[in-house]
Formats: structure tokens, sequence, C-alpha cells
């Protein structure tokens, strides 16, 4: 008999043949309700963004692997998962050189304000040569500190390095010699990192260190003419403190794929600053890439449970 799996995201249909040919799937828009009988039988999950919590798992006695579409796992009780001995799988690799693509988007978007001056041209404002009103600031030169040095910090100084001409700053919790050897990276302290970037680019995950690690006095210690960038989680930065920051003029703009909280409330203060470019949780968001990350999370959860574990894997302990 073949293992019991909820599918709680939506997937393509060629993926969900190649799950079905070794579980029994059965698939829910969102995760089910904890008095589903299902629950009863199900030894793998597999889905993204729903929120996998100690008191869901508990309605699970025969669960053995979680496999997210996605690189974070902040949204799911990894404690929890670790004392079932619950395997969690997820999908590091298949996106980073997207996410390191969306995060030069967003610096280009800010500098050039190409999002205010294009709404400006659409409202009939561009009647006549633009004066210095419409200007934004270069990029290229320019220094760029990287707060996180993973595979998608990595990428993001390659494009910076090799296409900007830019300068390489990084924090992260340990020295990384590729980055300095490849694209001449300088490691320093936090606060050097603020003081001396002209873009902040936050690739780091949600952790009880990172939840608001970029505070008032942290955005305090950044150039005016600085720009911050956030592809990482939105609870990294103070968002109440950042929006003081850009309505005060203590920082230039802020270009922003992450927020507190997700989707964005159409009354949020960031949605009123010209300052502010607001995307909507796209790092990752293409055709190729999504379906690689799919593609992943399926062969993930059929390694997690035919006892085949060899990457991917978020707490290999439970494994021993």
């Amino acid at each position: 008999m073949k293992p019991g799996v909820i599918l709680y995201r939506s997937i393509p249909d060629d993926l969900r043949a190649r799950l079905e040919q070794h579980f029994t799937v059965t698939a829910f828009d969102g995760l089910p309700s904890t008095d589903h009988p299902v629950l009863q039988q199900t030894e793998g999950l597999i889905g993204s963004s729903a929120n996998v919590t100690r008191e869901f798992l508990a309605h699970l006695p025969r669960l053995r692997a979680v496999s997210t579409i996605s690189v974070g796992y902040d949204n799911i009780d990894v404690t929890a998962l670790s004392e079932k001995g619950v395997v969690l799988m997820h999908t590091p690799t298949v996106l980073t050189e997207t996410v390191a693509d969306a995060v030069i988007t967003l610096m280009l978007m800010t500098a050039r304000r190409t999002v205010e001056v294009a709404e400006r041209v659409k409202a009939g404002e561009w009647q006549d040569s633009i004066d210095s009103g419409w200007f934004g600031v270069d990029m290229h030169h320019k220094t760029i500190g990287i707060l996180g040095m993973g595979r998608i910090g990595l990428a993001v100084a390659q494009r910076a390095h090799f296409g900007f001409s830019m300068p390489v700053l990084y924090n992260a919790r340990h020295h990384h010699q590729e980055a300095e050897t490849r694209f001449s990276a300088r490691y320093c302290e936090l606060d050097t990192l603020l003081a001396e970037s002209d873009f902040l680019c936050i690739t780091l995950p949600l952790t009880e260190q990172t939840y608001h690690l970029i505070n008032r006095e942290k955005l305090a210690k950044m150039k005016p003419s600085a720009i911050l960038i956030n592809i990482g989680r939105g609870p990294v930065v103070d968002e109440q403190a950042l929006i003081e920051a850009l309505t005060n003029g203590t920082l230039l703009a802020a270009g922003l794929d992450v927020f507190e909280q997700e989707p964005l409330p159409t009354d949020s203060p960031l949605l009123k600053l010209s300052n502010v470019v607001a995307l909507p949780h796209i790092g990752s968001a293409t055709h190729e890439t999504r379906y690689g990350m799919a593609a992943c999370a399926v062969d993930n959860l059929i390694a997690a449970l035919s006892g085949n574990v060899k990457e991917n894997c978020v707490n290999p302990q439970v494994l021993k």
C-alpha cells in the first residue's frame, strides 16, 4: 500500500502524476482542518505558504516527512517536527539565480525611480524636457553591502561586482572565502556595513536572532543617500522604523519584496511613499523557477519517505 500524502499547494500535472506513482495523494487548497479523517493516515506533507504548527502536527500520528516548496521555513515549527522525528525538506538551490536577479531589479528600480516616473508619464506630467525632479541616482560603482552571504548573497555579489563594478561589503556569521576571492568582498561588522553601504541588500532568513535586526537604531547609522533592499524576510526589518526613516529623509529609498505582514495591507503607509518600490514576494516567481522548486520538493518527499535523503534536509539529526 502506498504511503498517504497531503498535497496542500497546486503543482503542475506532470509533477502531481510523479507523486501519485509513489503515494496515495489527497489534494487540498491549503492545509485541511484538524478533524479531517485523512490526517490519521498521512505520512507526508508537501506544499508551501501555510503555517505548519505544533497544534496541527498533533493530529498527524503517522507523519514522517514534510516537503516545503520553498527555501524558507519560518512558517513551519521545526522544533515540533524534530521532536516527532519528522524530516523537513526544502528547496535551497533552485531559486538562487532568479532571486539574485530580483535583487538587482529592485536596486535599479529604486535607484532610477522607474515606478514613480513611469506613473508620472501615465498621468500626463511629461510635458517638457525633464528636470532634476525626475532624476535618480547611479548604481554602478556604488558600494553594495550584503547582509547574509549565503547562496543568494553570493549570486548578488557576482552580479554587483562584474555587472556594475560595485565594491562589495558583507556581514555574515562566518567569513566567506569564495566571496572574498572571486569578488574582492570585504567582511565587516554590521555597523560598518550600514555606515559605508550605498545599497544595503538583506538576504537573511527569519530567526530569533534576525527578527527586527534592522531597527530604528541601525537605520540611523545608514547614509541619508542609501537605499535598502529586502528580499530575505519582512520581519528582519522593523517596518515602522523603516517607514519613519523613509518619511523623514534619513534613508533615500527602499525596494521591498517581503513584509512583516503578507499580503501587504492596502492601508500600509509604505504604499503611500513615492520612494518605496513594493513587490508581492516575487523573488522566485518565474515559471521556470517555480516549476523547478516544485520538482525539487517532489523529489525531496520521495527521498524522505523512501529513507534515501542525501541533501536538502533542514533537520538531519532526525535521520540518525
